[in-house]
C-alpha cells in the first residue's frame, strides 16, 4: 500500500517516511500541494497525509483536487495539523478531508488511522469494481433488449396498413409489452384484430407474442374463422408457456362489408359497441377462459356474432386500463371507461389514455395499458392471384339426432370437410358463420323453442343460456338435417338446414325487426349470402353462397 506524505518541512517528511516504511508501507513525498497533484497523476496512491499550511498550494486548496483525481473510489485524506481551533477542523472536512492527526506524531494513533482508512478504501475499490461489472452487464442487457425490442416491433407492428379501420394505443409498463395487438386482412377482405394480455409484463410476458403472431398471420391469410385461430393459439400457448402463464385475448373479425362482427373472447374485460356519441349500444362479455390454460379437448369454440352499422365502433381494452389506480387506491373501472368514451365525439384511443393518466395523477404505470377502437367500415379485398376451384360437383347430407346435438359440434366438422375442397378453404370464415347461425337458430328456436326476447331483460343473457342448458338435457327425438350442394358451374354452395321443431311464422323479409337470435338475424345471413329462403312452416332455411 502506498502512502503520499505532503509537507513543506523536510524533518516531518523524514520522520513520517521512516515511521511508515518500518511498517512496510511504500512512501512517496511531496513538498506542497502542487507536487502532490503531479505525483497523483503519475502513480497510484492509497492514503494521503496532507499538511495544512504550505507554500505554492496549501492543504485546503490541494484536498479537493486530490479527491477529484481519485474519482469514484474512496481515497482517504488525513490532514496533518498543529491548528486547534474548531473553525480550521470544519474547513478541513469541508474541502474533502476525512480525518486529522496532530503534530507531534503518535506512532500508534497514526498506524491505527491508516489501517482503518485502508480497509474502507479496499471496500470502496471492491464496490467500484462490482459497479463497473454491473454497468457492463447492464449495457450488454440493454443492447440485447434493444435488438429484441426491434425484432418484436417489426414482427408485430402493422399500424401503417390499417389506420383507416383501427385506432389503437399500446403503452407498456416496461421496455417489453406483455400486451400485443395484431391486425391483418383475409383474402376475402375481412379485417381481423387480436388484442392479447399475457400474464405480467416485461420480457417474460412478451415471449409468447412472436409465436402467437406467426400463427395469427398465417391463419388469417387462409381465411380461417376466429374460433379456429383461438383454438390453434390455445394449443401452442398451452404447450409453450409455463403453467402459471396464460394470455387473455379478444379475437375479432369485421366482415368485408363492415356490417357484421365475429368475436372469440377469453378472459378479457367487456368489449363495447358504441355509436358516434360514445354511447354503448351493446356489451360483449367474455365467454371463455384465457388462451393457454385448457387442453384441446376442453377448449370451447363458441363465438359471438353481431350486426353493426357504419357509424359504430368496437372498443376493446386490457385490464390495465380499468385497474389503473389513483393515489387514493380507487380503480378507473368500467364505469369511468364508459364515461370516457362518451366524453368526446369519436374519441381517440390517445384521448382515452390521457384521461386514464389524469385519473392516476400521472403516477408510475403499474401495468401495460392497451386499447383499440375498430371502425365498422367496409373493407377492400386484398390483392391476390385468382382462386382455383374444384370442377367436381357434389352433394351430401347429414342428420344430427338429439345425442349429437348435445355432445358434438357438427358445424366445425362440416366446415373442416368443405375446406378440403380446392378453393373453398378461402371462404372458411364466411361458411362457418353462415352454417353456425342457421344451425344455432335451428337448435335454439326450432328444437328447444327458446324465445330471444329473454335476452332483452336485465341479465337476460345469463337467463337465456341457463334455460338453454336445461332444455338440452331434456330433449328427445329431436333431429336437425343439413344438406350441402356444391355447384362448380355457377360457383355456388347451397345449404339446406331443417329441424324437427314446430317452426315459426315468417314475417315480411323487409321487416327490420325480424331476428333469428338476439344480436344476430336474418339481415346477417342475407348480407353474407346471395339468396336465403324459408319454407312456409319456418323450420327449414335454404342458403345460397357465392364463391365469386
Amino acid at each position: 500500500m502506498r502512502v503520499l506524505v505532503v509537507d513543506d518541512q523536510p524533518l516531518n517528511c523524514i520522520l513520517l517516511k521512516t515511521m511508515l516504511e518500518q511498517q512496510e508501507y511504500d512512501v512517496v513525498v511531496a513538498n506542497d500541494g502542487a507536487q502532490a497533484i503531479e505525483l497523483m497523476k503519475q502513480c497510484k496512491v492509497d492514503v494521503v497525509l496532507l499538511d495544512v499550511l504550505m507554500p505554492v498550494m496549501n492543504g485546503f486548496e490541494a484536498a479537493p483536487k486530490i479527491k477529484e483525481l481519485a474519482g469514484d473510489v474512496y481515497l482517504p485524506v488525513i490532514f496533518i495539523t498543529t491548528l486547534e481551533d474548531h473553525e480550521s477542523f470544519e474547513k478541513c472536512l469541508a474541502v474533502g478531508g476525512d480525518d486529522f492527526i496532530h503534530k507531534p506524531f503518535d506512532r500508534v494513533i497514526l498506524s491505527a488511522k491508516i489501517r482503518a482508512h485502508a480497509r474502507t478504501r479496499r471496500l470502496s475499490q471492491e464496490a467500484n469494481q462490482q459497479k463497473k461489472q454491473l454497468e457492463y452487464h447492464y449495457n450488454q442487457i440493454e443492447r440485447e433488449h434493444e435488438i429484441v425490442e426491434h425484432i418484436f416491433s417489426n414482427a408485430l407492428d402493422q399500424s401503417s396498413k390499417f389506420h383507416k379501420y383501427c385506432d389503437y394505443h399500446l403503452s407498456p409498463a416496461s421496455m417489453f409489452n406483455g400486451d400485443m395487438f395484431l391486425m391483418a386482412k383475409s383474402p376475402m377482405g375481412g379485417f381481423y384484430c387480436l388484442l392479447g394480455d399475457f400474464t405480467g409484463h416485461g420480457l417474460a410476458a412478451a415471449v409468447g407474442a412472436l409465436p402467437a403472431s406467426r400463427i395469427f398471420y398465417a391463419m388469417v391469410s387462409k381465411g380461417m374463422a376466429v374460433n379456429d385461430i383461438a383454438f390453434e393459439l390455445n394449443g401452442v400457448l398451452n404447450t409453450l408457456l409455463p403453467s402459471n402463464m396464460f394470455c387473455a385475448a379478444a379475437i375479432v373479425e369485421l366482415s368485408e362489408s363492415g356490417k357484421s362482427v365475429s368475436a372469440w373472447l377469453g378472459g378479457m374485460p367487456d368489449l363495447y359497441l358504441i355509436d358516434e356519441q360514445g354511447d354503448v349500444v351493446q356489451t360483449l362479455e367474455s365467454q371463455h377462459m384465457a388462451l393457454g390454460i385448457l387442453s384441446d379437448d376442453e377448449f370451447e369454440r363458441t363465438t359471438i356474432h353481431l350486426e353493426v352499422k357504419a357509424n359504430q365502433r368496437l372498443v376493446m381494452a386490457t385490464d390495465g386500463i380499468i385497474e389503473t389506480e389513483n393515489k387514493q387506491g380507487e380503480m378507473f373501472g368500467e364505469s369511468r371507461l364508459k364515461e370516457a368514451l362518451r366524453s368526446r365525439h369519436n374519441i381517440s384511443t390517445e384521448q382515452v389514455i390521457q384521461l386514464v393518466h389524469s385519473f392516476s395523477e400521472h403516477s408510475a404505470q403499474q401495468d401495460d395499458l392497451s386499447i383499440a377502437i375498430i371502425n365498422c367500415l367496409a373493407c377492400e379485398k386484398a390483392q391476390q392471384a385468382p382462386i382455383v376451384y374444384s370442377k367436381i360437383p357434389f352433394e351430401f347430407g347429414v342428420q344430427i339426432d338429439a345425442q349429437c346435438i348435445v355432445s358434438t359440434d357438427p358445424i366445425l366438422e362440416l366446415v373442416d370437410v368443405l375446406s378440403k375442397i380446392e378453393g373453398v378453404s378461402e371462404h372458411r370464415s364466411n361458411i362457418f358463420l353462415l352454417l353456425s347461425e342457421a344451425y344455432n337458430n335451428a337448435v335454439d328456436h326450432g328444437v328447444l323453442g327458446l324465445d330471444s326476447d329473454i335476452k332483452n331483460r336485465e341479465d337476460g343473457f345469463i337467463e337465456y343460456y341457463q334455460l338453454r342448458e336445461k332444455a338440452l338435457t331434456q330433449i328427445e327425438n329431436a333431429l336437425i338435417s343439413i344438406h350441402v350442394k356444391y355447384v362448380p358451374k355457377d360457383s355456388l354452395l347451397e345449404f339446406i338446414i331443417s329441424d324437427s321443431g314446430s317452426g315459426f311464422r315468417i314475417k315480411d323479409s323487409k321487416d327490420d325487426n325480424l331476428q333469428l337470435e338476439y344480436g344476430r338475424g336474418l339481415r346477417l345471413l342475407q348480407e353474407m349470402s346471395c339468396d336465403i329462403q324459408f319454407n312456409v312452416q319456418g323450420n327449414e332455411v335454404k342458403i345460397v353462397y357465392s364463391l365469386q
